[in-house]
Protein backbone atom coordinates (compact mmCIF):
# COMPACT_ATOMS: atom_id res chain seq x y z
CA UNK A 1 0.00 0.00 0.00
CA UNK A 2 1.26 3.30 -0.65
CA UNK A 3 0.42 6.30 1.16
CA UNK A 4 0.41 10.29 0.65
CA UNK A 5 1.63 12.09 3.76
CA UNK A 6 0.42 15.43 3.25
CA UNK A 7 2.80 18.00 5.57
CA UNK A 8 1.46 21.08 6.69
CA UNK A 9 2.13 22.57 10.42
CA UNK A 10 4.40 19.33 11.13
CA UNK A 11 7.50 19.84 8.80
CA UNK A 12 9.75 17.34 10.90
CA UNK A 13 10.77 13.51 10.24
CA UNK A 14 11.11 12.67 14.10
CA UNK A 15 7.80 11.86 16.07
CA UNK A 16 5.46 13.19 13.56
CA UNK A 17 2.41 11.29 14.41
CA UNK A 18 0.59 10.48 10.81
CA UNK A 19 3.72 10.29 9.30
CA UNK A 20 4.32 7.57 11.72
CA UNK A 21 1.30 6.13 10.84
CA UNK A 22 1.80 6.04 7.24
CA UNK A 23 5.50 4.87 7.48
CA UNK A 24 4.11 2.05 9.78
CA UNK A 25 1.10 1.48 7.10
CA UNK A 26 2.27 1.31 3.91
CA UNK A 27 6.04 -0.48 4.93
CA UNK A 28 7.66 2.78 4.02
CA UNK A 29 6.38 3.67 0.85
CA UNK A 30 4.97 7.35 1.74
CA UNK A 31 5.04 10.33 -0.86
CA UNK A 32 5.73 13.34 1.59
CA UNK A 33 3.82 16.30 -0.31
CA UNK A 34 3.68 19.73 0.67
CA UNK A 35 1.11 22.35 -0.72
CA UNK A 36 1.60 25.70 -1.17
CA UNK A 37 -1.62 27.81 -0.97
CA UNK A 38 -2.02 31.50 -1.82
CA UNK A 39 -5.26 31.78 0.18
CA UNK A 40 -2.98 31.77 3.21
CA UNK A 41 0.29 32.78 1.94
CA UNK A 42 -0.87 35.78 0.38
CA UNK A 43 -3.74 36.12 3.17
CA UNK A 44 -4.12 39.68 5.30
CA UNK A 45 -2.89 37.60 8.29
CA UNK A 46 0.87 36.77 7.32
CA UNK A 47 3.96 38.57 6.25
CA UNK A 48 7.44 38.67 4.88
CA UNK A 49 9.09 36.76 8.04
CA UNK A 50 6.95 34.50 8.57
CA UNK A 51 6.38 33.26 4.83
CA UNK A 52 10.83 33.43 4.51
CA UNK A 53 11.06 30.87 7.79
CA UNK A 54 8.55 28.85 5.92
CA UNK A 55 10.25 28.51 3.12
CA UNK A 56 13.49 27.63 4.68
CA UNK A 57 12.10 25.12 6.79
CA UNK A 58 10.72 23.60 3.96
CA UNK A 59 14.53 23.41 2.12
CA UNK A 60 15.63 21.64 5.21
CA UNK A 61 12.48 18.99 5.27
CA UNK A 62 13.39 18.59 1.18
CA UNK A 63 16.56 18.35 2.13
CA UNK A 64 16.54 15.44 5.28
CA UNK A 65 14.05 13.76 2.92
CA UNK A 66 16.91 13.41 0.35
CA UNK A 67 19.20 12.14 2.67
CA UNK A 68 16.39 9.70 4.18
CA UNK A 69 15.83 8.75 0.10
CA UNK A 70 12.98 10.23 0.01
CA UNK A 71 11.91 13.50 -1.66
CA UNK A 72 9.33 16.10 -0.56
CA UNK A 73 7.06 17.07 -3.51
CA UNK A 74 5.97 20.80 -3.56
CA UNK A 75 2.86 21.56 -5.15
CA UNK A 76 0.89 25.03 -5.48
CA UNK A 77 -2.49 25.30 -5.85
CA UNK A 78 -5.65 23.99 -4.14
CA UNK A 79 -4.82 21.55 -1.74
CA UNK A 80 -8.38 19.39 -2.80
CA UNK A 81 -7.57 19.33 -6.62
CA UNK A 82 -3.77 18.78 -6.39
CA UNK A 83 -3.81 15.96 -3.67
CA UNK A 84 -6.36 14.51 -5.98
CA UNK A 85 -4.28 14.42 -8.71
CA UNK A 86 -1.23 13.17 -7.09
CA UNK A 87 -3.53 10.42 -5.82
CA UNK A 88 -4.75 9.23 -8.93
CA UNK A 89 -1.11 9.76 -10.83
CA UNK A 90 0.61 7.56 -7.69
CA UNK A 91 -1.91 5.32 -7.74
CA UNK A 92 -1.92 5.87 -3.79
CA UNK A 93 -4.25 3.72 -1.52
CA UNK A 94 -4.77 6.65 0.98
CA UNK A 95 -3.38 10.69 2.34
CA UNK A 96 -2.49 11.18 5.68
CA UNK A 97 -2.05 14.53 7.74
CA UNK A 98 -2.35 16.08 10.96
CA UNK A 99 -4.89 17.97 12.35
CA UNK A 100 -5.09 21.55 12.29
CA UNK A 101 -7.71 23.66 14.20
CA UNK A 102 -7.91 27.35 12.78
CA UNK A 103 -11.36 27.50 10.96
CA UNK A 104 -10.31 28.18 7.86
CA UNK A 105 -7.60 24.81 7.84
CA UNK A 106 -10.90 23.19 9.82
CA UNK A 107 -13.06 24.05 6.63
CA UNK A 108 -10.07 23.11 3.98
CA UNK A 109 -9.51 19.51 5.01
CA UNK A 110 -12.94 18.94 5.54
CA UNK A 111 -13.32 19.68 2.17
CA UNK A 112 -10.09 17.78 1.01
CA UNK A 113 -11.74 14.80 2.83
CA UNK A 114 -14.92 14.84 1.10
CA UNK A 115 -13.35 14.89 -2.57
CA UNK A 116 -10.79 12.26 -1.79
CA UNK A 117 -13.13 10.51 -0.36
CA UNK A 118 -15.80 10.93 -3.37
CA UNK A 119 -13.03 9.41 -5.24
CA UNK A 120 -12.53 6.28 -3.79
CA UNK A 121 -9.38 7.18 -1.58
CA UNK A 122 -8.97 6.55 1.87
CA UNK A 123 -8.13 9.49 4.39
CA UNK A 124 -6.87 9.67 8.04
CA UNK A 125 -5.57 12.73 10.01
CA UNK A 126 -4.26 12.60 13.64
CA UNK A 127 -3.54 15.20 16.81
CA UNK A 128 0.00 16.12 16.81
CA UNK A 129 0.23 19.99 16.69
CA UNK A 130 -1.62 19.60 20.56
CA UNK A 131 -0.57 17.88 23.30
CA UNK A 132 -4.59 17.63 23.77
CA UNK A 133 -7.55 18.36 21.71
CA UNK A 134 -10.53 20.71 22.69
CA UNK A 135 -12.70 17.83 23.55
CA UNK A 136 -10.53 15.70 25.37
CA UNK A 137 -10.28 17.90 28.36
CA UNK A 138 -13.81 19.03 29.57
CA UNK A 139 -15.14 20.47 32.78
CA UNK A 140 -17.31 17.83 35.31
CA UNK A 141 -20.71 19.13 33.50
CA UNK A 142 -19.19 18.14 29.98
CA UNK A 143 -18.33 21.70 29.23
CA UNK A 144 -14.95 23.10 27.38
CA UNK A 145 -12.68 25.32 29.72
CA UNK A 146 -13.05 29.10 29.55
CA UNK A 147 -11.01 29.88 32.45
CA UNK A 148 -6.96 29.18 32.12
CA UNK A 149 -6.30 27.55 35.88
CA UNK A 150 -8.87 24.85 36.06
CA UNK A 151 -8.03 23.71 32.34
CA UNK A 152 -4.19 23.60 33.89
CA UNK A 153 -5.06 21.50 36.94
CA UNK A 154 -7.34 19.46 34.65
CA UNK A 155 -4.31 19.04 31.65
CA UNK A 156 -2.06 18.43 34.31
CA UNK A 157 -3.73 15.69 35.60
CA UNK A 158 -4.31 14.05 32.73
CA UNK A 159 -0.22 14.48 31.76
CA UNK A 160 0.13 12.47 35.04
CA UNK A 161 -2.26 9.60 34.65
CA UNK A 162 -1.48 9.32 30.74
CA UNK A 163 2.57 11.06 30.01
CA UNK A 164 2.96 11.65 26.28
CA UNK A 165 4.98 8.84 23.95
CA UNK A 166 7.12 9.28 20.97
CA UNK A 167 5.78 8.99 17.50
CA UNK A 168 9.06 7.42 15.92
CA UNK A 169 8.95 8.41 12.21
CA UNK A 170 12.56 7.10 11.25
CA UNK A 171 11.73 2.96 12.38
CA UNK A 172 11.33 2.13 8.62
CA UNK A 173 13.49 3.80 6.22
CA UNK A 174 11.36 5.97 3.69
CA UNK A 175 11.56 3.85 0.09
CA UNK A 176 10.64 5.90 -2.92
CA UNK A 177 8.99 4.08 -5.63
CA UNK A 178 11.05 5.09 -8.36
CA UNK A 179 8.87 3.66 -10.90
CA UNK A 180 5.93 5.43 -10.53
CA UNK A 181 6.82 8.69 -8.70
CA UNK A 182 10.41 9.63 -10.04
CA UNK A 183 8.26 11.55 -12.93
CA UNK A 184 6.21 13.04 -10.56
CA UNK A 185 6.15 16.82 -10.88
CA UNK A 186 7.13 18.81 -8.48
CA UNK A 187 7.55 22.73 -8.32
CA UNK A 188 10.55 24.54 -8.04
CA UNK A 189 10.81 26.27 -3.82
CA UNK A 190 9.96 29.53 -4.47
CA UNK A 191 11.88 32.98 -3.35
CA UNK A 192 9.42 34.91 -0.95
CA UNK A 193 9.72 37.74 -3.51
CA UNK A 194 7.11 35.33 -5.57
CA UNK A 195 4.70 36.29 -2.76
CA UNK A 196 5.31 40.33 -3.05
CA UNK A 197 7.77 40.03 -0.02
CA UNK A 198 11.60 41.44 0.86
CA UNK A 199 12.65 38.48 2.75
CA UNK A 200 14.10 40.45 6.23
CA UNK A 201 17.22 39.65 7.87
CA UNK A 202 17.19 36.25 9.91
CA UNK A 203 16.78 36.07 13.34
CA UNK A 204 15.78 32.85 13.32
CA UNK A 205 16.85 29.97 11.15
CA UNK A 206 14.31 27.60 10.27
CA UNK A 207 13.73 24.15 10.08
CA UNK A 208 14.23 20.86 12.47
CA UNK A 209 17.51 21.17 12.54
CA UNK A 210 17.72 24.51 13.92
CA UNK A 211 14.95 23.98 15.98
CA UNK A 212 17.07 20.87 17.62
CA UNK A 213 20.16 23.12 18.17
CA UNK A 214 17.49 25.98 19.72
CA UNK A 215 16.03 23.10 22.28
CA UNK A 216 19.14 21.75 23.41
CA UNK A 217 20.71 24.82 24.16
CA UNK A 218 17.39 25.79 26.07
CA UNK A 219 17.78 22.38 28.20
CA UNK A 220 21.68 22.52 28.92
CA UNK A 221 21.34 23.98 32.20
CA UNK A 222 24.91 24.45 31.96
CA UNK A 223 24.12 27.67 29.86
CA UNK A 224 23.77 30.66 31.79
CA UNK A 225 20.61 30.94 30.52
CA UNK A 226 18.39 28.08 30.31
CA UNK A 227 15.49 26.02 31.44
CA UNK A 228 16.71 26.00 34.88
CA UNK A 229 16.88 30.28 35.27
CA UNK A 230 13.69 30.28 33.22
CA UNK A 231 11.46 31.12 35.77
CA UNK A 232 13.66 33.78 37.36
CA UNK A 233 14.74 35.51 33.59
CA UNK A 234 11.90 35.01 31.44
CA UNK A 235 9.95 38.60 32.01
CA UNK A 236 13.07 40.42 31.22
CA UNK A 237 13.54 41.49 28.24
CA UNK A 238 17.24 42.44 27.88
CA UNK A 239 18.20 39.14 28.79
CA UNK A 240 17.83 35.73 25.85
CA UNK A 241 16.58 33.50 28.42
CA UNK A 242 13.51 32.27 26.74
CA UNK A 243 13.39 28.96 24.83
CA UNK A 244 12.75 30.81 20.93
CA UNK A 245 11.18 27.97 20.35
CA UNK A 246 7.99 29.64 19.43
CA UNK A 247 8.48 29.87 15.78
CA UNK A 248 9.41 26.22 15.29
CA UNK A 249 6.03 25.35 17.15
CA UNK A 250 4.12 26.84 15.03
CA UNK A 251 5.41 25.01 11.71
CA UNK A 252 5.85 21.65 13.55
CA UNK A 253 9.50 21.99 12.84
CA UNK A 254 9.74 20.64 16.29
CA UNK A 255 7.01 18.30 18.82
CA UNK A 256 5.30 19.87 21.42
CA UNK A 257 5.78 16.52 23.13
CA UNK A 258 9.20 16.79 22.73
CA UNK A 259 8.98 20.00 25.01
CA UNK A 260 6.26 19.08 27.12
CA UNK A 261 8.19 15.39 27.92
CA UNK A 262 11.67 17.40 28.06
CA UNK A 263 9.84 20.07 31.04
CA UNK A 264 8.41 16.49 33.14
CA UNK A 265 11.88 14.51 32.61
CA UNK A 266 13.57 18.02 34.70
CA UNK A 267 10.45 18.12 37.21
CA UNK A 268 10.59 14.93 38.20
CA UNK A 269 14.47 14.85 39.29
CA UNK A 270 14.39 15.74 42.76
CA UNK A 271 17.71 17.26 42.52
CA UNK A 272 17.70 19.24 39.68
CA UNK A 273 18.05 22.97 40.08
CA UNK A 274 15.60 23.14 37.23
CA UNK A 275 12.24 22.06 38.59
CA UNK A 276 10.71 25.62 39.22
CA UNK A 277 12.21 26.86 35.71
CA UNK A 278 10.33 23.68 33.99
CA UNK A 279 7.04 23.92 35.58
CA UNK A 280 6.93 27.31 34.68
CA UNK A 281 8.30 26.43 31.04
CA UNK A 282 5.09 23.56 30.95
CA UNK A 283 2.82 26.27 32.17
CA UNK A 284 3.27 28.18 28.68
CA UNK A 285 2.88 24.95 27.08
CA UNK A 286 -0.35 24.49 28.58
CA UNK A 287 -1.72 28.06 27.34
CA UNK A 288 -0.56 27.06 24.03
CA UNK A 289 -3.35 24.00 24.25
CA UNK A 290 -5.64 26.23 25.60
CA UNK A 291 -5.58 28.66 23.20
CA UNK A 292 -5.84 26.02 20.84
CA UNK A 293 -9.23 24.50 22.36
CA UNK A 294 -10.83 28.34 23.07
CA UNK A 295 -10.14 28.78 18.78
CA UNK A 296 -11.30 25.16 17.94
CA UNK A 297 -15.00 25.05 20.47
CA UNK A 298 -15.55 29.20 19.96
CA UNK A 299 -13.92 29.86 16.13
CA UNK A 300 -16.46 33.41 16.54
CA UNK A 301 -12.95 34.61 18.66
CA UNK A 302 -11.52 35.20 15.37
CA UNK A 303 -14.03 37.72 14.24
CA UNK A 304 -15.05 39.33 17.57
CA UNK A 305 -14.62 39.37 21.57
CA UNK A 306 -14.88 35.77 23.57
CA UNK A 307 -16.99 37.87 26.17
CA UNK A 308 -20.00 39.24 24.21
CA UNK A 309 -20.38 42.70 26.52
CA UNK A 310 -17.12 43.44 25.42
CA UNK A 311 -17.80 43.29 21.48
CA UNK A 312 -18.97 46.70 20.24
CA UNK A 313 -16.79 49.00 22.60
CA UNK A 314 -16.46 52.39 21.56
CA UNK A 315 -12.46 52.76 20.81
CA UNK A 316 -11.44 56.24 19.77
CA UNK A 317 -9.68 54.03 16.73
CA UNK A 318 -7.18 57.43 16.34
CA UNK A 319 -5.29 56.00 13.22
CA UNK A 320 -2.37 58.68 14.28
CA UNK A 321 -1.77 56.88 17.32
CA UNK A 322 -1.88 53.68 16.22
CA UNK A 323 0.43 54.56 13.04
CA UNK A 324 2.38 56.19 16.72
CA UNK A 325 2.50 52.77 18.21
CA UNK A 326 2.84 50.71 14.75
CA UNK A 327 6.36 52.89 14.45
CA UNK A 328 7.29 52.64 18.03
CA UNK A 329 7.04 56.95 18.15
CA UNK A 330 4.76 57.14 21.52
CA UNK A 331 6.83 58.35 24.09
CA UNK A 332 6.63 55.36 26.47
CA UNK A 333 10.24 53.97 25.73
CA UNK A 334 9.26 50.63 26.53
CA UNK A 335 6.63 50.53 24.49
CA UNK A 336 8.58 52.37 21.73
CA UNK A 337 11.75 49.42 22.71
CA UNK A 338 9.13 46.61 22.17
CA UNK A 339 7.18 47.62 18.39
CA UNK A 340 11.03 48.60 17.03
CA UNK A 341 12.03 44.89 18.53
CA UNK A 342 8.93 43.53 16.15
CA UNK A 343 9.43 45.81 13.03
CA UNK A 344 13.37 44.86 12.95
CA UNK A 345 13.67 41.49 14.17
CA UNK A 346 10.02 39.95 13.26
CA UNK A 347 10.04 38.84 17.05
CA UNK A 348 8.82 40.49 20.55
CA UNK A 349 9.83 39.25 23.94
CA UNK A 350 6.57 37.77 25.77
CA UNK A 351 6.35 40.13 28.69
CA UNK A 352 6.61 43.52 26.24
CA UNK A 353 3.79 41.48 24.02
CA UNK A 354 1.81 42.08 26.96
CA UNK A 355 2.76 45.94 27.84
CA UNK A 356 2.20 47.25 24.35
CA UNK A 357 -0.90 45.07 23.53
CA UNK A 358 -2.01 46.68 27.04
CA UNK A 359 -1.05 50.21 25.88
CA UNK A 360 -2.37 49.85 22.73
CA UNK A 361 -6.06 49.49 24.03
CA UNK A 362 -6.26 50.56 27.45
CA UNK A 363 -3.90 53.97 26.92
CA UNK A 364 -4.76 55.03 23.01
CA UNK A 365 -8.20 52.66 23.41
CA UNK A 366 -7.37 51.28 19.90
CA UNK A 367 -9.27 48.02 18.87
CA UNK A 368 -7.09 44.84 19.97
CA UNK A 369 -8.19 43.93 16.96
CA UNK A 370 -5.99 46.42 14.81
CA UNK A 371 -2.86 45.11 17.05
CA UNK A 372 -3.56 41.86 16.71
CA UNK A 373 -3.47 41.92 12.98
CA UNK A 374 0.04 44.37 12.79
CA UNK A 375 1.46 41.27 14.79
CA UNK A 376 0.24 38.53 12.87
CA UNK A 377 1.43 40.56 9.23
CA UNK A 378 4.79 41.20 11.38
CA UNK A 379 5.77 38.62 13.71
CA UNK A 380 7.64 35.04 12.89
CA UNK A 381 5.87 33.26 14.76
CA UNK A 382 2.54 34.75 14.78
CA UNK A 383 0.14 31.98 15.63
CA UNK A 384 -3.80 32.76 15.28
CA UNK A 385 -4.77 30.77 18.77
CA UNK A 386 -1.90 32.74 20.88
CA UNK A 387 -2.50 35.74 19.72
CA UNK A 388 -5.62 35.80 19.47
CA UNK A 389 -5.88 34.68 23.06
CA UNK A 390 -3.10 37.33 23.93
CA UNK A 391 -4.65 40.07 22.65
CA UNK A 392 -7.99 39.52 23.82
CA UNK A 393 -6.17 38.64 27.61
CA UNK A 394 -4.39 41.72 27.48
CA UNK A 395 -7.53 43.65 25.64
CA UNK A 396 -9.63 42.27 29.17
CA UNK A 397 -12.40 41.11 26.21
CA UNK A 398 -11.30 37.39 26.36
CA UNK A 399 -11.41 34.40 28.68
CA UNK A 400 -10.19 36.18 31.98
CA UNK A 401 -12.47 35.97 34.77
CA UNK A 402 -11.37 39.80 35.84
CA UNK A 403 -11.18 41.15 32.33
CA UNK A 404 -10.54 44.72 32.12
CA UNK A 405 -8.81 45.67 35.31
CA UNK A 406 -5.50 44.55 34.09
CA UNK A 407 -4.31 48.23 32.82
CA UNK A 408 -0.46 47.81 32.62
CA UNK A 409 1.33 51.17 33.63
CA UNK A 410 4.09 51.29 30.81
CA UNK A 411 6.55 53.24 32.78
CA UNK A 412 6.02 51.17 36.17
CA UNK A 413 6.65 48.00 33.56
CA UNK A 414 9.41 49.34 32.10
CA UNK A 415 10.81 50.44 35.76
CA UNK A 416 10.13 46.77 36.70
CA UNK A 417 11.53 44.47 34.12
CA UNK A 418 14.22 46.88 32.46
CA UNK A 419 15.36 48.25 35.45
CA UNK A 420 18.80 49.20 34.53
CA UNK A 421 17.50 50.32 30.49
CA UNK A 422 19.22 47.96 28.50
CA UNK A 423 16.54 46.33 26.46
CA UNK A 424 15.53 50.04 25.54
CA UNK A 425 18.49 51.36 25.14
CA UNK A 426 19.45 48.75 22.62
CA UNK A 427 16.30 49.46 20.37
CA UNK A 428 15.70 53.16 21.05
CA UNK A 429 19.41 54.49 20.59
CA UNK A 430 18.36 58.49 21.26
CA UNK A 431 17.77 57.63 24.73
CA UNK A 432 21.17 55.23 25.23
CA UNK A 433 22.96 57.94 26.93
CA UNK A 434 20.54 58.56 29.61
CA UNK A 435 21.19 57.41 33.07
CA UNK A 436 19.31 54.35 34.60
CA UNK A 437 16.49 57.00 36.59
CA UNK A 438 15.40 58.89 33.68
CA UNK A 439 15.36 55.97 31.06
CA UNK A 440 12.14 55.17 31.26
CA UNK A 441 10.87 58.75 31.95
CA UNK A 442 12.61 60.96 29.73
CA UNK A 443 10.16 63.81 29.98
CA UNK A 444 11.59 64.37 32.93
CA UNK A 445 14.62 66.09 31.62
CA UNK A 446 15.01 69.29 32.38
CA UNK A 447 16.51 71.40 29.61
CA UNK A 448 20.19 71.26 30.94
CA UNK A 449 20.03 67.95 31.33
CA UNK A 450 18.00 66.93 27.48
CA UNK A 451 21.50 69.19 26.36
CA UNK A 452 23.74 67.29 28.65
CA UNK A 453 22.41 63.55 27.24
CA UNK A 454 22.27 64.77 23.49
CA UNK A 455 18.00 64.44 23.83
CA UNK A 456 15.72 66.75 23.00
CA UNK A 457 12.63 65.40 23.84
CA UNK A 458 9.71 66.23 21.28
CA UNK A 459 11.94 66.48 18.83
CA UNK A 460 15.13 63.46 19.11
CA UNK A 461 12.04 61.69 20.93
CA UNK A 462 8.51 62.28 21.09
CA UNK A 463 6.62 63.64 24.20
CA UNK A 464 4.20 61.08 25.62
CA UNK A 465 1.01 60.77 23.19
CA UNK A 466 -1.40 59.99 26.32
CA UNK A 467 -1.49 60.41 30.11
CA UNK A 468 -1.56 56.80 31.18
CA UNK A 469 -3.97 58.46 34.27
CA UNK A 470 -6.12 60.46 32.53
CA UNK A 471 -6.27 56.95 29.57
CA UNK A 472 -6.79 54.96 33.17
CA UNK A 473 -9.78 56.35 34.24
CA UNK A 474 -11.25 57.06 30.22
CA UNK A 475 -11.24 53.19 29.81
CA UNK A 476 -12.39 51.96 33.42
CA UNK A 477 -15.18 54.33 32.61
CA UNK A 478 -15.43 52.54 28.97
CA UNK A 479 -15.35 49.20 30.09
CA UNK A 480 -17.70 49.74 33.49
CA UNK A 481 -20.23 50.89 30.81
CA UNK A 482 -20.39 47.89 28.80
CA UNK A 483 -20.10 45.55 31.98
CA UNK A 484 -23.34 47.40 33.74
CA UNK A 485 -24.99 47.57 30.18
CA UNK A 486 -24.90 43.79 30.11
CA UNK A 487 -26.13 43.30 33.49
Amino acid sequence: MTIIHWFRRDLRLHDNTALAHAIGDSGGLVLPVFILDDRLLKGQMIGPAKVSFLLESLADLAQTLKQSGSRLVLRRGDPRYELLRLAHVCRVQAVYWNRDYSPYALSRDASVESTLQSAGFRTQHWKDAVIYEANELKTTTDRPYTVYTPYARRWRQQLQQQPVAVESATSNPLKLQQGDWSAVESVPLPDSTEFGFTAPDPLFSGGANAAQQLFDRFTDCSQHHSIATYHQQRDQPALPATSKLSPHLHLGTISPRACVRAARSFIQRADTLAVDGASTWLNELIWRDFYNQILAQFPSVVHRAFKSQFADIAWDNNPDLFAAWCAGQTGYPIVDAAMRQLNTEAWMHNRTRMIVASFLTKDLLINWQWGERYFMQHLIDGDLAANNGGWQWAAGTGTDAQPYFRIFNPTSQGKRFDPEGTYVRRYVPELAALPAPYIHEPWRLSTEQQHQYGVQIGHDYPIPLVDHQIQRQRVLELYGQRTSGAG
